[in-house]
């Protein structure tokens, strides 16, 4: 048995970043202030742009939210996205006044389908808001086509994708947004927080006012070393501003994103070594041409192949000190959803039968390799007593 438990998920935290908070504690500037220019810039630099097009926030959340009041989508207007993502895609999109529509899934890849969104299109779609799922790139290509032919906006929602690429872009540069998260089990950790991409340097400019309380875009330097700088209300905003302790994370997170990024692979290339054989179904492998995150490294459990149910399973690995997650369980599984906007899981067919067998295993760069087995004994242990 794996011992002690093996937390889900846990970043891994080295000196730099606890030197860069402490200074910062040191300083007096824990608010937002030169460490979340600093890190703008650098993860400006990382996707390929100028910094001008970039608002660090305090949430993926809030990214998504801003970044849709900023393409002027509210009450009576529809964006269409997927019924397999986190309930903050489609809360953004209720938070607007707007209308959430889903567009289900493609069984293999579990990205949104692009047939699927043109099928639900009306004369009230504004937006797309496809998700690169578990790191792997939507179909860009093809959501483009679609978006150019009705004039929607497209606002990517980028949670799982910070070094996701497809046909040799980067996620977050395709639509008119991209919205990126550093929770503490992202890829990138800032323990809270994100980070919007706008195409256009007017946008960006609009988000950061709106993401601290509307306040003409002066306020962010009123407490600079260069003078107090008066501002003006201009919109009612939100707080939702990064502060300097969060980005003094970021910093070296993201210094390290590439050396984890080989890290995570090398564990999903071992997870899908070692249950090959199994009768577990595997992620599919990377398209030709795209980059993959390994944000999530997710199994579908199918009792009918492997003799055991996903919830007996989950409980079968905590069991055994081995912390699991479930990404996701489909939207319209949700009570609130049913309740006030009608859906149905049956209506999402492929995103339904996903949601009720997905199992996410540990990956992350801080998983040593005797945990990586453990995990993996750890499943045939679960399995083996399922068909034994």
């Amino acid at each position: 048995m794996q011992k002690p438990f093996l937390v889900f998920g846990a970043p891994q935290i080295e000196q730099a970043e606890i030197d860069e908070v402490v200074d910062s504690l040191a300083s007096g500037w824990l608010g937002t202030g030169p460490k979340v220019a600093r890190f703008e810039h650098d993860f400006a630099v990382y996707k390929g742009i100028h910094e001008g097009q970039v608002a660090a926030v305090n949430s993926c959340t809030a990214a998504l939210h801003v970044s849709m009041i900023a393409s002027g989508i509210g009450p009576g207007d529809e964006v269409i996205t997927t019924p397999m993502t986190f309930c903050a895609t489609v809360n953004a999109i209720i938070h607007t006044g707007a209308t959430p529509v889903l567009a289900d899934v493609d069984p293999i890849t579990m990205n949104i389908d692009p047939a699927q969104v043109e099928a639900r299109i009306t004369s009230r779609t504004r937006a797309i808001l496809p998700v690169h799922f578990t790191g792997r790139p939507c179909d860009m290509d093809a959501l483009m086509v679609i978006a150019q032919r009705y004039d929607l906006k497209v606002i990517e929602d980028c949670a799982h994708a910070i070094e996701t690429e497809y046909h040799g872009h980067k996620a977050g540069t395709f639509g008119n947004f991209g919205c990126f998260s550093f929770y503490v089990t992202k890829n990138v950790v800032t323990g809270e927080g994100g980070m919007v991409i706008a195409r256009d340097d007017h946008d960006i400019g609009r988000v950061k006012m709106l993401a601290l309380h509307g306040m003409s875009r002066d306020a962010w330097r009123r407490f600079s070393d260069t003078g107090f700088k008066h501002y003006q209300v201009v919109e009612c905003g939100f707080k939702y501003n990064m502060m300097d302790i969060q980005a003094a994370i970021g910093i070296h997170q993201l210094a390290r994103v590439e050396s984890n990024w080989i890290k995570r692979q090398a564990v999903w290339r071992r997870y899908n070594a070692a249950f090959e054989e199994s009768p577990v179904s595997l992620p599919a492998d990377p398209a030709p041409d795209t980059r993959h995150a390994y944000h999530l490294y997710s199994i579908l459990i199918d009792e009918a192949k492997t003799g055991i149910g996903r919830d007996a399973f989950l409980d079968a690995m905590t069991a055994r000190n081995i912390g699991v997650g479930v990404h996701y369980l489909s939207i319209p599984e949700h009570p609130f959803y049913q309740r006030t906007l009608g859906w149905q899981p049956e209506d999402y067919p492929n995103a339904m039968r996903i949601g009720r067998q997905t199992v996410s295993l540990p990956i992350s760069a801080k998983l040593p390799d005797d945990d990586v087995g453990s995990v993996i004994e750890a499943v045939f242990s679960v399995l083996g007593k399922a068909g034994g």
